[in-house]
């Protein structure tokens, strides 16, 4: 049987960041952000603690072991406690999982934050847990870093009514919309007060210098309990602007609407796909005897709609391709001269005189060399085409 290698062989010998020099015999509370702080200073992207395994951490979009030695049930349960608290251990026995943010303040002048989710796995054959973390950007990005269309930052900031950010899952609608927030700020006249509602609470503007603006951020469910009571609650509090993270349901979408009416610029994102998939899938959570007059109010409401994908770039990287229609008086107009359920096809086709369809901007990004022909093709039909 051959001899056992050194530990001081083995630790790191996979790893491009090495191991965490500083690594316990156990993970504590205390070791915690330390742990992570140095990640940060690996580069890692996302770290990940999963019972019975090393944490690992992705940089480069790559994952390393950050540990030698993996995590047991009384390292995990350390780690769930100091994140969330508690009670942890017991929503994910209900059948819940976890998202939130984690802040670590290395000095009082910094802060590294962190977008979490816990969610319950097996491991072994008994239940365990996985905890993902993403670090976040310390400031959020510019809209000329996220090469946002001039179209779309013209029609960004309407006097009042909804701006709908539309896209899957991992499609950088958090970013552009803290772009957009931080454009708003960034203004000579700023914003006034800005309200979020969020969940969690990604980007924070601590750094954004704007004397003629005030933003209170709200983490759903930490603050509030849902996105709209968040609503309900910004129209007590006379803000100019309203961010809500995200409109699934019928509640949050008909709040949104009526703050929208009531003179306020709400903005809002949802989990669809198109310009007009997303009207009419917002349409479709009403109840039948109540779609009708909905769907109006949300059409007296919209001035415009983003939807956007991120694909991979030639040379590397990501980038957002993006497929958008404002709504100018005319064209809700005729809209709203129409049976609502005819929107579909006259959105489609409206596309190209009001924004840009996907199929226009992926052939402009593919033209350009950004994204290759098999990227190309799947954005072309990804929402309808039309528009060439």
């Amino acid at each position: 049987m051959a001899a056992r290698k050194p530990i001081s062989l083995l630790k790191g010998k996979e790893n491009k960041a090495q191991t965490w020099p500083d690594e316990h015999g156990r993970f504590t509370g205390e070791t915690l952000d330390p742990f992570l702080l140095w990640s940060v200073k690996q580069n890692a992207s996302d770290i990940t603690f999963q019972s019975d395994r090393p944490v690992y951490q992705e940089i480069d979009g790559v994952l390393y072991p950050a540990t030698f030695r993996t995590l047991d049930a009384a390292d995990m349960a350390a780690v769930l406690i100091r994140i969330y608290g508690p009670e942890a251990q017991a929503r994910l026995a209900g059948a819940n999982d976890l998202d939130l943010s984690y802040e670590v303040r290395p000095d009082r002048y910094t802060r590294i934050r962190f977008r979490v989710n816990i969610t319950a796995i097996l491991s072994r054959g008994r239940d365990a847990a996985q905890v993902t973390m993403r670090v976040l950007p310390t400031e959020p990005p510019t809209m000329k870093a996220l090469n946002v269309e001039e179209h779309v930052i013209n029609h960004w900031a309407p006097r009042q009514g909804m701006v709908i950010i539309t896209g899957p899952t991992g499609s950088g609608k958090t970013t552009l919309l803290a772009a957009g927030c931080r454009m708003l700020l960034e203004r000579p006249h700023g914003c006034g007060k800005m309200l979020t509602y969020e969940a969690p609470i990604e980007y924070v503007y601590d750094t954004i210098e704007s004397p003629r603006s005030l933003v209170a951020q709200t983490e759903i469910p930490r603050h509030l309990p849902s996105f709209d009571r968040g609503v309900r609650n910004a129209l007590r509090r006379k803000p100019e602007v309203i961010l809500v993270g995200e409109s699934r349901d019928r509640e949050t979408i008909s709040a949104s609407i009526e703050a929208a009416q009531t003179g306020h610029t709400v903005y809002t994102t949802t989990h669809t796909i198109g310009v007009a998939a997303t009207v009419q899938r917002m349409i479709s959570t009403f109840e039948t005897d109540e779609r009708a007059e909905r769907a109006y109010a949300l059409m007296e409401t919209i001035r415009m709609i983003v939807t956007q994908s991120l694909v991979s770039k030639i040379g590397g990287g990501r980038i957002g391709i993006r497929e958008w229609m404002t709504f100018p008086d005319e064209i809700r107009e005729k809209l709203l001269d129409m049976d609502f359920k005819e929107w579909g096809p006259n959105i489609q086709r409206a596309i190209p005189n009001y924004g840009r369809t996907m199929s226009q901007s992926a052939r402009l990004a593919f033209e350009a060399g950004h994204i290759d022909r098999r990227a190309y093709l799947m954005l072309a039909s990804s929402t309808g085409g039309g528009g060439e």
